[in-house]
């Protein structure tokens, strides 16, 4: 099944930064099959987990995120750049192979206790994946795994917090 996936995620070499290869999921949800067979193939992964909440990262995880939430009937919480978010927020900071920023949760998003997998676009270096789990934490949620479109083990992301459960559809080694 990684196969069909790779086949429709599009590299753009020297972007945002040169020297870095983009992975491009947008064919993928530009194909509403395809769209719907990552959507299963995460939200079976989730459910595995036993997941109450899924939480995305802004922006790529939202679009990840959100049908996987709505595939499970479970809810669905947003991890939001810097001051986008209304109400009172924790907030972590993180470091991405080209910059750094941070993200924001509303502080009453998870509830304690709550078994939460984050779903996002790409693993890296795992800067957003680790701002996430200290906000999730933070808040008194547990983090039981994260799914990913896309990884790239070359990167060490999945290396940089080993305790935790990862599932990926695409691996990309090298460049």
């Amino acid at each position: 099944m990684a196969n069909i996936f790779e086949k429709h995620i599009a590299s753009v070499k020297d972007f945002p930064n040169e020297g870095i290869v983009f992975r491009d999921i947008t064919p993928i949800l530009q194909d509403g099959k395809l769209f719907q067979e990552a959507t299963h193939e995460l939200a079976n992964y989730a459910k595995k987990r036993r997941a109450d909440v899924i939480v995305g990262p802004e922006a790529r995880g939202f679009i990840v995120g959100c049908p996987v939430a709505t595939e499970l009937g479970i809810g669905f919480i947003p991890a939001r750049k810097p001051h986008k978010l209304p109400r009172e927020v924790e907030r972590a900071s993180y470091d991405l192979e080209y910059g750094s920023n941070s993200l924001e949760m509303h502080k009453d998003a998870i509830k304690p206790g709550q078994r939460v997998v984050i779903c996002d676009d790409l693993l890296a270096t795992a800067g957003t994946l680790r701002a996430c789990k200290q906000l999730i934490e933070n808040l008194g949620g547990e983090l039981v795994g994260a799914a990913f479109y896309v990884e790239l083990p070359d990167l060490k992301g999945r290396e940089k917090l080993p305790d935790l459960d990862v599932f990926s559809l695409v691996q990309y080694q090298g460049a």
